[in-house]
């Protein structure tokens, strides 16, 4: 950890990016609000930039209190964007690292420098690679997984080849590509029913690239399947199909360190009474309790943490991932997936398992921010 800044040492000036183009744009605002609230600003100037969901980078309200769920309500950039329409820019020259503010009809405006940026994205357009791709090409250090390790905790098809190339155990799946369905639905259909005879309903209807919960549909029967896939295509062209694992779900935070990545106390997600599953309405919004820490054996406890840990480095990731299991009756466990951006609002896990582990909220906030910074000038 760095120490206090000094007249010497000024403060690190973090750029806080949130919001985006996805289905979790509203996720993305809460988790903004929510590390403005915590991050220490006696060590960091904060320059909070939301991503409207048409696209547009904004200045927005440094206001927390603005950025939570509300009555039911979503929040949104649109609605904490300074006024006057104008837009954030980024440099494109890597020996540079001011960002402009331009708006129509006015000279554009220099905001200054940033040290590093805390990109708080879910979803497509954010936590897939195409944010990180961009400051790369920007120069910018941030905090998180890189463009390939991001692009692979996005795509939960690729995500789940390379833990097998690497001898993690996953369940039972198949994808399904866009032109698939698209060209011969029927066929398609086929290649599901057969999946089903071979491993049995109900199944899993998940858009392949989208997170939060969001486009999943839990099938019983050939009834519900062209619904689901429809449902799940309005997220993402292509598709994922997992069959049920029976079993606990089990969920363990990755936290990268000076010394290596570390994996926190695990959490368990008990069943949902009023949810088939733990859908976005149960995380986000009826706020379903974890149990952190996770009820677990020593032996099951350590084991989990060590797979968490294998499965944060067969993807190549960078400062933090939330590992998502399922420990079956057999007492075995199968990665269901990774998170390279989970959720930070007050309610989500992975901030309450690295509590649980002795890693407060704004110390986690901080332990990201320096990891970032280290990465950039080849400290490890």
């Amino acid at each position: 950890m760095s120490s206090e800044p000094t007249p010497q040492s000024p403060k690190t000036r973090v750029a806080i990016v949130f919001g985006g183009r996805s289905s979790e744009h509203a996720v993305s605002v809460v988790t903004a609000g929510a590390v403005l609230r915590a991050i220490d600003r006696t060590r960091y100037d904060v320059l909070p930039i939301g991503i409207t969901a048409d696209g547009r980078w904004a200045l927005t309200a440094d206001d927390p209190d603005r950025m939570a769920f509300t009555d039911r309500e979503l929040p949104s950039v649109a609605n904490i964007a300074e006024p006057g329409g104008g837009g954030v820019l980024l440099p494109v020259d890597p020996g540079r690292s001011d960002i402009v503010y331009a708006e129509p009809g006015s000279v554009p405006k220099d905001l200054g420098e940033v040290d590093v940026v805390l990109p708080l994205l879910h979803g497509p357009y954010g936590e897939d690679g195409t944010l990180q791709g961009l400051l790369e090409l920007s120069g910018v250090p941030y905090v998180g997984a890189g463009v390939l390790s991001s692009a692979i905790g996005m795509d939960k098809e690729y995500m789940k080849r390379v833990f097998t190339s690497f001898g993690l155990p996953v369940g039972p799946y198949l994808a399904l590509r866009p032109r698939e369905w698209e060209r011969d639905a029927a066929a398609a259909r086929k290649r599901i029913v057969d999946f089903a005879g071979e491993h049995g309903w109900p199944l899993f209807v998940k858009p392949a690239r989208a997170g939060s919960s969001l486009g999943i549909s839990r099938v019983t029967s050939l009834a519900g399947l062209d619904e689901a896939v429809e449902e799940a295509r309005r997220h993402d062209p292509k598709i994922i199909v997992e069959s049920q694992l029976s079993g606990r779900e089990i969920e363990c935070g990755v936290l990268e360190f000076e010394d290596g990545p570390r994996a926190s106390l695990p959490a368990e997600i008990p069943p949902v009474s009023a949810h088939e599953f733990y859908d976005f309405e149960a995380k986000y919004i009826d706020s379903a309790e974890g149990i952190v820490p996770a009820p677990l054996t020593g032996e099951q406890t350590e084991r989990v943490r060590e797979l968490a840990v294998a499965a944060f480095d067969a993807a190549s990731c960078e400062g933090l991932v939330r590992a998502d299991f399922f420990l079956q009756h057999d007492g075995e466990f199968v990665i269901n997936e990774i998170n390279t951006m989970p959720g930070f609002t007050p309610i989500s896990m992975f901030p309450r398992m690295w509590k649980a582990t002795g890693v407060d909220y704004p110390e986690l906030v901080d332990r990201l921010i320096q990891a970032a910074l280290r990465r950039s000038t080849g400290l490890r």
